[in-house]
């Protein structure tokens, strides 16, 4: 395969330019007809969450709902967000691929499972997916799948049917089907998933319906989420039994970020399917030079002691750490906000909807509340954690953020002592989606999820948490993030401790601490960056803003070859690229 070239630019306009030939060309398809039908019946169309998946990855696109658009471009990958049924849409489809087209495919195409010699099999419940060629190592050798569509090839097939991977009724239950299958079709190929990945990875995130009762508690008695207090971990998709281990100490965490894995998943397929075309796929990497993984402490203020406060400035000090805290009505005095900035921490908003506390839920209390706020404080207040977790509904409380200008939030973590760690799969930042009648379009409010609540305080884990969750965290590149409040701090010397700990083991791995509002500005940079390929397949990456790292993968057939400035992502080999200052410089990868 030829070597491929990154040239390097400044220009006035753009700031740092990059410019590389034989990139691939990455195409997500919708049928806006088809999608405007299904939107009007009330039908959610999650595949469309292809979008924010791709924009967080750092890989270059381009969406496209007119077909002769799409023609024209002549994608060498393209993504099927949403396809339509009608006779006319499948022959189009077909087209693409006998044309040389790599289609992939989430759970959809139902009309042409006969025509491939295959059937449909209904299947409601959640499954685990055995995946061959994924890197992931040895820790997880199942995902969960919340939301499957399989096909099984019939026993009559003429067709050339590949199959890859093992759905499973349980971890260790029942074949039921394979995980994907490949067709190879004129010059082209369509690769089928069992499992429909966006929708898996929305449903873990999000939950699968809108929050409107409690959810389902767990047997052991550490997860009583049924107390009649609408919460974010009332939707939590994991199951009890299947998806959490327990720590030394007996503690029980779910331990696996399913919906990151996915995003990989998802990540390294277009890089092998790139590769197979001798194509390369350019990628923004996650974090700035010098920054693996992101670590972050905030805190909510609760009872507003001022004591308390004083207690916290001075461990924070003592660890060197900054943090973000998060303010409830009616907050500190003027002082204590002084010193909590001067010292580099964020403050941000800590609404209080819990009905015991006559808090209420509604867009006008939100704004009264984080009007309250950012009066007393003096600071803009971007970010926000409900207290309790509250939350119902499914998006109105996006729409309220982002009429008010807080544009991250911080909502989405445990409540209980049994369901720490990854009970919404996740530990990466990321952008929500909306319900059907606002045609399922992204928030821009960034999630930022958290680990657990106050170490060692008695209701809730002790320290052996800590490193399964840096671990874990680590793996997906994700943000490890603590909650400690300020009065627990204060009060109990073992939640100090704990704080100490944890500052101490994630520093040892690499973390580095960053507030909630530093982690939000810096994903807003990194998406506002221009990357695109044009026909001809040359790459461009504009407006990237300082210390962003560019990543392109190893061909499979060079990566045993020594060479210096490779790094590891999505389980490739890729190479690094961070300079970009040179007026005019052309290396070879």
């Amino acid at each position: 395969m030829s070597p491929f070239l990154f040239f390097i630019k400044s220009t006035p306009e753009n700031g740092a330019m990059i410019e590389m030939n034989h990139a691939a060309k990455i195409g997500v398809w919708l049928n806006r007809n088809s999608a405007d039908y299904s939107w009007k019946h009330g039908q959610n169309l999650f595949q469309l969450y292809i979008e924010e998946i791709l924009s967080h990855a750092g890989v270059p696109y381009r969406n496209f709902k007119d077909a002769d658009s799409l023609k024209n471009y002549e994608p060498d990958i393209i993504l099927i967000a949403h396809h339509g049924e009608k006779e006319a849409d499948i022959a189009r489809l077909e087209q693409w691929i006998k044309d040389g087209a790599t289609v992939i495919d989430y759970g959809g195409l139902n009309r042409m499972a006969s025509k491939l010699g295959c059937r449909e099999i209904r299947c409601r419940d959640a499954v685990y997916a055995e995946l061959d060629e994924v890197s992931f190592g040895d820790n997880y050798p199942s995902l969960r799948a919340v939301r499957v569509k399989p096909w099984i090839p019939q026993e009559q097939s003429s067709s050339a049917i590949q199959s890859y991977g093992t759905l499973r009724l349980g971890k260790k239950g029942t074949e039921i089907a394979p995980a994907r299958l490949t067709f190879h079709i004129g010059k082209g190929k369509l690769i089928r998933w069992n499992v429909d990945i966006p929708s898996t990875i929305v449903w873990m995130q999000q939950g699968r319906e809108p929050v409107f009762q409690d959810g389902i508690p767990s047997l052991d008695g550490t997860g009583d989420i049924d107390e009649g207090i609408l919460k974010a971990d009332d939707g939590s998709e994991m199951d009890w039994e299947k998806d959490r281990t327990v720590t030394g100490t007996g503690v029980p965490y779910f331990h696996i970020p399913y919906a990151d894995l996915w995003r990989e998943v998802m990540i390294q397929q277009l890089i092998a399917e790139s590769d197979a075309l001798e194509l390369t796929l350019p990628l923004l990497d996650y974090w700035p030079d010098g920054t693996e993984q992101v670590a972050m402490i905030s805190h909510d203020s609760d009872f507003n002691v001022e004591e308390a406060a004083h207690t916290t400035l001075q461990v924070l000090e003592e660890c060197g750490v900054r943090s973000t805290w998060c303010m409830i009505e009616l907050g500190y005095s003027p002082s204590i906000y002084k010193l909590i900035q001067e010292q580099g921490h964020e403050l941000a908003f800590h609404y209080n909807a819990l009905e015991k506390e006559d808090g209420i839920w509604s867009q006008d209390e939100f704004n009264r509340q984080l009007d309250v706020i950012r009066r007393s404080t003096g600071a803009s207040i971007i970010s926000n954690k409900n207290h309790y977790t509250r939350f119902e509904g499914w998006g109105e409380f996006f729409r309220w953020c982002e009429d008010s200008g807080i544009q991250a939030d911080q909502t989405r973590g445990p409540s209980k002592k049994g369901n720490v760690g990854f009970p919404f799969g996740t530990c990466h930042p990321y952008y929500p989606i909306a319900w059907a009648d606002e045609h399922n379009r992204i928030y821009s409010v960034l999630q930022i999820g958290f680990l657990t609540q106050d170490l060692e305080h008695p209701s809730l884990p002790d320290v052996s948490v800590i490193k399964p969750f840096l671990e874990a965290v680590a793996g997906v590149r994700g943000v490890a993030h603590f909650l400690f409040h300020q009065q627990h701090i204060h009060q109990l010397p073992a939640v100090r401790d704990a704080v100490r700990s944890l500052v101490a083991a994630a520093r040892s791995m690499g973390y580095v601490f960053w507030t909630c509002e530093e982690i939000t500005k810096w994903e807003q940079s990194r998406r506002s960056a221009r990357l695109y390929v044009e026909t001809d397949r040359s790459f461009y990456a504009e407006q990237l803003p300082p210390g962003a790292v560019m990543l392109t993968p190893v061909s499979k057939g060079e990566r045993s070859l020594e060479e210096e400035n490779r790094v590891i992502r999505f389980g490739v080999s890729c190479h690094k690229q961070v300079d970009f200052s040179s007026s005019l410089t052309e290396q070879q990868i």
